[in-house]
């Protein structure tokens, strides 16, 4: 029978908004890859009745049981005591955290306090997991057919404790049977239609499964398939996502690339090509996206702000009576403004935003949300309106999803 397993995060902290909670995201992917089902995932406040209460209800349904958090020094650490309430198990003193607790503050030369010893109390009979990243030991109960672990809060030392050491433990467990995802990034296709477009191939194939998540401006496609090996489940995938190249592929911009632009970064580096970009309405978040890429140096030539009109005619060299003919907002400044930056750079592709992202400015042609985006190569220039946003106080949305359309006219240009 296949392992299910329920996550529980522990901390106030979480359920205020304060930190984001990237642990149960790091702890789902490393048990979904070695084929553990997470069915269920909690957040509960430092209190002790509600965290009985979630355990308690964990119990009754996982195999497995994994929570972060709660088991520092402190009284609202409170994870370790109510479990191991919870299962009947008495604290004991492990001699050898004692001992790795107090080394930690002598080499670093700051005095203990009390309360730290706290952390040297484990449930009895317990698997005591080293932490070599912090102070509080991971621990791990196995009590019949349940298996409890208990990993502290900090990202660094729950991924440290995951990795070396629970995950193996866990592998060990499951049946062996491998669960593999690859993610399909689409770009100029809204959630609605790529359902609609692929709704046979979602409801005709149950593994591997194909499912659609919204982001802003793109849509990301999950393929994920159940198999012995991780190669079967590998090829698996890859029939899927052949099968949805076939039918919204002029929409992909790429497998597992995390963004527009690190599939942009990625392009011009294989390719040997560069990107320059002028800004308007985005002013340099298009720049500000593609360099915060790594290796973008190698690809970047150069970024103008030109948010005024004197820049775009000083700098860009974009015509006076193109501005007063056509406006800033236009698809003919879009081009000049393209043109001129890959003329002063050099670079091979250029391209260009100008709009109104509001929540003043636009025309009864061009409201709110209308912008323009330029792309200049060797051998052509042109220039496309776009609309974005539903209302006048989305401005920032409205940039970000202009800056998009820039990185993904960038992209297919490369492809042309």
């Amino acid at each position: 029978m296949k392992l299910t397993a329920e996550i529980i995060c522990v901390g106030t902290e979480l359920l205020l908004g304060d930190i984001v909670n990237t642990n149960a995201e790091y702890i789902s992917r490393a048990l979904a890859a070695i084929g553990v089902d997470v069915f269920y995932q909690e957040v509960v406040g430092d209190n002790a009745e509600r965290l009985r209460g979630v355990v308690s209800q964990a119990l009754s349904r996982s195999d497995i049981i994994i929570t972060s958090g709660g088991l520092g020094p402190t009284y609202d650490d409170l994870t370790k005591e109510t479990v191991a309430d919870i299962m009947g198990l008495s604290l004991v003193r492990d001699a050898d955290t004692e001992a790795a607790i107090l080394e930690f503050f002598r080499k670093r030369g700051i005095k203990m306090t009390d309360n730290n010893m706290k952390q040297a109390l484990v449930p009895e009979g317990c698997r005591v997991l080293k932490n070599s990243c912090g102070t509080a030991p991971g621990i791990c109960i196995e009590n019949k057919d349940k298996t409890v672990v208990l990993l502290p809060g900090p990202p660094r030392e729950l991924t440290a404790l995951l990795d070396e050491q629970v995950i193996p433990l866990l592998r060990a467990k499951s049946p062996g049977r491998v669960l593999l995802s690859k993610n399909i990034n689409v770009y100029g296709m809204g959630e609605s239609a790529v359902e609609d477009a692929l709704r046979e191939l979602m409801l005709g194939s149950a593994n591997p499964t194909l499912a659609p998540y919204a982001k802003d401006g793109e849509v990301l496609l999950r393929v994920t398939a159940s198999a012995q090996t991780e190669q079967a489940a590998e090829n698996m995938v890859d029939d899927m996502i052949q099968s949805v190249r076939g039918i919204i592929g002029d929409y992909i911009y790429g497998i597992d690339c995390g963004s527009l632009q690190n599939a942009l970064v990625t392009k011009l580096r294989r390719l040997g090509k560069t990107v320059s970009t002028a800004e308007s309405c985005t002013g340099g978040l298009v720049s500000k996206r593609i360099t915060e890429i790594s290796g973008a140096s190698e690809v970047f030539g150069c970024g103008i702000c030109s948010y005024s009109c004197e820049t775009k005619e000083k700098v860009l060299g974009v015509r006076r009576e193109t501005l007063e003919k056509y406006t800033a907002v236009s698809a003919q400044t879009a081009a000049e403004m393209a043109e001129g930056v890959r003329r002063l750079s050099g670079s091979d592709i250029a391209v260009s935003v100008t709009g109104y992202a509001g929540p003043t400015g636009g025309t009864p042609e061009d409201p709110v949300g209308t912008v323009y985006i330029g792309v200049a190569t060797e051998h052509s220039v042109r220039a496309e309106r776009h609309t974005f946003g539903r209302n006048a106080a989305e401005r920032e949305y409205v940039r970000y999803l202009a800056a998009s359309a820039a990185i993904s006219a960038a992209i297919k240009a490369l492809d042309e």
